[in-house]
């Protein structure tokens, strides 16, 4: 035996890869993939909901109308349409995606592309609640012990717009729906304030044209 360890087979062997500093170098780049890719859904999640998704349940109407209509099928809900609106509302949900890909990138691609696959994965997961999907109980207590949206909560947001926000992360749901009823009192305090203003100008528009006929009767008389 140790003839043949002595043998010139030896040198065809990766050798190198039994060096500690191989070993780890490749747990340094596998824990800085999984930190960017955990940073980028972490604040993909955080950006899309609180800068495009609760803003648009309360002033826009294009999500609402694409993603929150009753009775479309399960590739509407999850972006595999080909429909525009569907995929216009798709880009500006992926938009904090694509930013935060463009920065992490250089720090570590194959964190990069796997914060993006699993991402579009979720996109498509969440939405199986459509076609008579249901987690296993295991894959439940898993996504609950990572703060992780099921399909079955988020289907809670389909059914309930006010309710069960964050797309990927359990935990952006409270402060979402205080943002929510924060941007909601702010419409209503704009609509009011444009509808006394409306109020003023009619008034004073009235006022001035009864002025002026005023003055017009003296001149007459």
């Amino acid at each position: 035996m140790p003839f043949i360890l002595s043998l010139p087979l030896l040198d065809v062997l990766p050798l190198d890869l039994l060096t500690p500093t191989l070993w780890q170098s490749l747990l340094g780049k596998t824990s800085q993939a999984i930190t960017v890719a955990s940073v980028l859904l972490l604040i993909g999640d955080f950006a899309s909901t609180f800068i495009y998704h609760v803003p648009e349940h309360a002033f826009g109407r294009l999500h609402c109308r694409v993603h929150h209509e009753k009775k479309q099928s399960f590739q509407h809900y999850a972006v595999l349409s080909r429909h525009p609106l569907v995929m216009l509302d798709g880009l500006l949900g992926a938009l904090p995606y694509i930013f935060l890909a463009l920065l992490l990138w250089p720090v570590s691609p194959m964190g990069t592309a796997i914060g993006l696959l699993f991402g579009e994965f979720h996109v498509v997961w969440r939405h199986t609640t459509k076609m008579g999907w249901q987690t296993p109980k295991w894959a439940v207590s898993l996504c609950r012990g990572l703060y992780m949206v099921t399909p079955e909560a988020h289907w809670m947001h389909h059914e309930n717009g006010a309710i069960a926000f964050g797309d990927i992360f359990t935990f952006f749901d409270h402060p979402a729906q205080q943002w929510l009823h924060f941007l909601t009192q702010l419409k209503k305090q704009l609509k009011n304030s444009s509808k006394n203003n409306s109020k003023n100008n009619s008034t004073n528009s009235s006022k001035n044209n009864s002025t002026n006929s005023s003055k017009n009767s003296l001149k007459g008389s």
